[in-house]
């Protein structure tokens, strides 16, 4: 589906794996982590460029969805878009599959939310964000990959 990018790619490591064997929740949440920074240079959003005009973005709320076991050895792929582009704030969503089966394994829904590091608050999002990424808005409840 357009705007649904490929924003990561790894190996589940054995010391990615708990005591029964399957990765670990943390490393769930540090694959999608570094996905989520992908995401917005597959957007055409640079990283550089937002630090160096003083944007700030900060973790407002995460929900993972556990589907399918990853186990040792086994490759993911994570793949994300945008879902919403408000005045604030920005949701998107990333899902985990096996690289080689295709398989759903988790999937991870963020809202982001643009914040002034001087006042410690929520900010207005720059225009220039909005009207980057608005058409790239997928509808991941009818989303079929």
């Amino acid at each position: 589906m357009d705007n649904v990018f490929e924003v990561y790619r790894s190996v589940v490591f054995p010391w990615h794996c708990d005591h029964i064997g399957h990765m670990n929740v943390r490393w769930y949440a540090h694959h999608f982590d570094d996905g989520g920074f992908h995401l917005w240079t597959c957007a055409g959003v640079s990283q550089k460029e937002m630090h160096e005009k003083g944007v700030s973005l900060v973790v407002a709320q995460i929900k993972i969805n556990y589907i399918h076991e990853m186990k040792q050895g086994e490759l993911l792929v994570v793949r994300g878009g945008f879902s919403h582009v408000g005045g604030k704030s920005i949701r998107h969503h990333m899902r985990m599959y096996n690289a080689d089966t295709n398989v759903m394994c988790a999937t991870q829904d963020t809202i982001e939310v643009f914040f002034d590091p001087e006042t410690r608050k929520a900010d207005v999002m720059p225009d220039y964000y909005r009207e980057k990424l608005t058409p790239l808005v997928v509808d991941f409840e009818n989303y079929e990959d």
